[in-house]
Formats: C-alpha cells, sequence, structure tokens
C-alpha cells in the first residue's frame, strides 16, 4: 500500500468515474484500475462495485475514505513541516546541569534545536547568549542580570531543594536549622553563592565556605557526614543517588526553590527562535513557587 494508491482512491471515490478521475490524476485509466485493484488486495477488502455504467463505493469503502483523507491530510502536513525545517535556521541552546526530558518532542516542529555540547554555568551560558554564541540558554538568572545582559526571560522549570542529613528517616527540617555551603571557586558558583547567601541571610540558615568543589558530589556527603546538621542540597545534586546513611530531608519555613529560565535576546525577531521559546514555555505555569511558603531570592524573575 502506497500514499500515491490513496490518492487514487480518493479521486475515484469523489468522482465515481475511472475515466474522469484518470483525467484529474493524469494517467491513463487502464493504469489507475490496476493500481485500485491492487489496493484492495493489499488492504483486503473491496471498495468500489463497478461495472459498465456505474462506479459505486462499498461500504468498507465508503467507511475508509475519512481515514484515507486523514491520513493523507497528515502526510501532506509531515511534508510541510519537514519543508519549514529544512529551510529553517538551526537554534542553538545551552544549558548548565538541567533540560526538560520533553525537549526534543515539544521544539521538533518549530525547528532545529541543537543543544550546545558546552555544560557550563548560569552566568556564563547568559553571557553567551548576550554575546550571540548560543540563541537560547537554560540557566539561573535575576532580574538584574537579565537587565544587565538585555535578555527576557520565561519559566521553564524548578527545583524545590532539599537538605541531606545522616540517618534514615526523612523528617522535615526548618530553613534556620539548615547549614548552607558556599564555594570558593567564584568562577563555577557565583549564581549558587548568590542564592545561598540570600537565603542564609532572609532564614537565619548558617553558612560554611568551601574550598573543595564540594557543593556537589561526594565532598558534599563528606560534608554531611562531618556537619552535625542537615545540609541544603544545589540544584546540581537534586538527582544524585544518596549514600545509604544518608536521607532528603523536606526544608520548611519556608521551602526553597531554584528556578531554571529560558533566556534570549531582547528584541529577537528570528521566528525559530521565538516558536521554540513558545513551544517550551506556553503552559508551563508557576511550578510551586508561587505558592505560599514559597522561597525565592528577592530579585528572582518569578517572585511575586
Amino acid at each position: 500500500m502506497e500514499l500515491r494508491q490513496l490518492r487514487y482512491f480518493v479521486a475515484v471515490a469523489e468522482e465515481l468515474n475511472f475515466g474522469r478521475a484518470a483525467g484529474r490524476l493524469l494517467i491513463a485509466g487502464p493504469s489507475l484500475s490496476q493500481q485500485i485493484k491492487a489496493l484492495e488486495r493489499d488492504l483486503g477488502v473491496r471498495l468500489f462495485d463497478r461495472d459498465r455504467r456505474s462506479v459505486g463505493l462499498t461500504p468498507a469503502g465508503a467507511a475508509l475514505l475519512p481515514r484515507v483523507r486523514a491520513l493523507l491530510d497528515n502526510a501532506d502536513d509531515l511534508r510541510r513541516q519537514a519543508a519549514r525545517l529544512a529551510g529553517s535556521e538551526a537554534v542553538r541552546l545551552g544549558y548548565v546541569n538541567w533540560l526538560p526530558a520533553d525537549l526534543t518532542a515539544r521544539t521538533s516542529t518549530v525547528a532545529q534545536v541543537h543543544v550546545d555540547t558546552w555544560v557550563a554555568p548560569s552566568h556564563t551560558q547568559a553571557d553567551r547568549v548576550a554575546g550571540g554564541s548560543l540563541d537560547l540558554a537554560v540557566c539561573w538568572t535575576r532580574r538584574e542580570d537579565l537587565d544587565a545582559r538585555n535578555l527576557d526571560a520565561r519559566l521553564l522549570g524548578a527545583d524545590r531543594l532539599y537538605a541531606v542529613a545522616v540517618g534514615h528517616e526523612a523528617r522535615e527540617v526548618r530553613a534556620r536549622d539548615v547549614l548552607v555551603l558556599l564555594d570558593d571557586d567564584a568562577a563555577t558558583w557565583s549564581s549558587w553563592n548568590v542564592y545561598a547567601e540570600q537565603f542564609a541571610r532572609d532564614t537565619g540558615a548558617r553558612t560554611v565556605r568551601i574550598s573543595d568543589g564540594g557543593v556537589t558530589g561526594p565532598a558534599f556527603f563528606e560534608h554531611v557526614r562531618r556537619a552535625g546538621r542537615p545540609v541544603l542540597n544545589s540544584p546540581k545534586g537534586q538527582t544524585t543517588p544518596l549514600p545509604p546513611e544518608l536521607v532528603a530531608c523536606p526544608v520548611v519555613e519556608p521551602k526553597p526553590y531554584w528556578t531554571w529560565s529560558l533566556v534570549w535576546r531582547r528584541g529577537e525577531v528570528r521566528a525559530a527562535v521565538l516558536d521554540t521559546v513558545k513551544a517550551l514555555t506556553d503552559g508551563v505555569g508557576d511550578l510551586g513557587v508561587q505558592a505560599s511558603g514559597a522561597w525565592l531570592p528577592d530579585d528572582d524573575p518569578y517572585r511575586p
């Protein structure tokens, strides 16, 4: 069965005359008749009742006709989308450590999105968008960062941060009882340090400055074991499996959220970029960051 044969079937069904259908399709009448017979063999049903004077759809043919039309419409739409994508510019997207799981599914019909392989900190990715080496980036940002770089942003994702403690029982931990790590490596952790310092000021959480890269990874777990209190987990550690002697504890009073923005240059006019923004962010909602009891830094773009 071929799409060409299905188009022949629709033409004959609409004309109810093989001669007129053949003329419309610009093929010979005997060839059209042979193709319809081949289609009937492939489908295992008779599509037309025909004799020397008339042609009519069988009940099976009448039942299949709307489905065949829908199938052909979908095929035509697929060709149009492929042609549009073939002629569109590639959209370059950078990220830090998180991307939507359905990114490809949500953008495949609007643009050729190429995810950049250089995974870099939030401020670096925002700088690359501002400088033009990326079209979009998924990163953490503040209003002042957007204004300084002449960028726009929309909410794409959010992590509710938790604390990691020694033990086996997941219990709620008040924010003021949490320890927050600050890393001396500002080139890598500047966004986290800004976030963590304001969290500590607002909640009374205690901060500890480190220089061993222990905001995440095995060194982070060593800090938890030595801390004597729960330690706030960073966004880079949200999906890391915990050792068996450690447990994730919800942080309350307030509940800290880390937001992921999709950022692009203000004044962007390229349809592929703007359509990608729309495809990724429409319908996302507030992801809980504006709910009662949620905490965001003062300059977070999504703080109420």
